[in-house]
């Protein structure tokens, strides 16, 4: 009943969720990759610069790698990165035939891939019911009690556990803005919480 109290005012709260403008499978798999430990701020910029160059798989596996540094420099290890993302595109182009695979054990299959990134392009690109656990959705399940686990591995397996198949995917959208918002890292905003009478970590 707890779990199901949450996701409701999460839903309730974010009734639109989290909205990708782009949800091609390709963009959202080079822009989630640039996401990692970089702010969306940073990210979505970013990712709308390298693709105004580079709009396609055929083009971005056939980059220089300087050109592609110089456009996402602004993001976090951008230098490997830069690389990162080129040998994803000519992998993509060799061995999938330039469409980015649409399971989890391909996708892993990429350089710097790893199951946060994969769930957001099976859940965002391919509407898939999976569970995308970043640092919010880790950070807010574990805050909120709804898991105890000290890995986003363990999270995901664990939130699979107690959150009905049918919300999966809009767990990370949710607990994304639920965490950038309200339950921040540092001085989560408790006072005017939605969550303030249930949560835990207040009661």
């Amino acid at each position: 009943m707890y779990v199901e109290q949450v996701f409701s005012r999460l839903k309730e709260l974010y009734p639109n969720g989290y909205f990708h403008a782009n949800r091609d499978p390709f963009y959202l798999l080079i822009s989630t990759v640039l996401s990692q430990r970089t702010r969306d701020e940073v990210t979505i910029p970013a990712t709308q610069d390298l693709f105004e160059v580079f709009g396609t798989v055929q083009e971005l596996a056939g980059a220089d790698v300087d050109e592609v540094r110089e456009l996402i420099r602004n993001v976090g290890f951008y230098r490997v990165k830069s690389h990162r993302i080129i040998d994803i595109s000519r992998m993509i182009l060799q061995d999938y035939g330039g469409v980015v695979p649409n399971s989890i054990d391909e996708l892993l299959k990429l350089p710097g891939v790893g199951r946060k990134t994969a769930n957001c392009v099976l859940g965002y690109g391919y509407e898939q019911d999976v569970i995308a656990v970043d640092t919010h959705v880790h950070r807010i399940s574990n805050r909120m009690g709804l898991v105890d686990t000290s890995e986003p591995d363990e999270t995901e397996k664990e939130l699979e556990k107690v959150v009905s198949k049918q919300d999966w995917k809009d767990i990370n959208g949710l607990m994304v803005l639920f965490g950038q918002n309200v339950c921040r890292p540092v001085s989560p905003k408790c006072g005017g919480c939605i969550m303030n009478d249930i949560c835990p970590k207040i009661i």
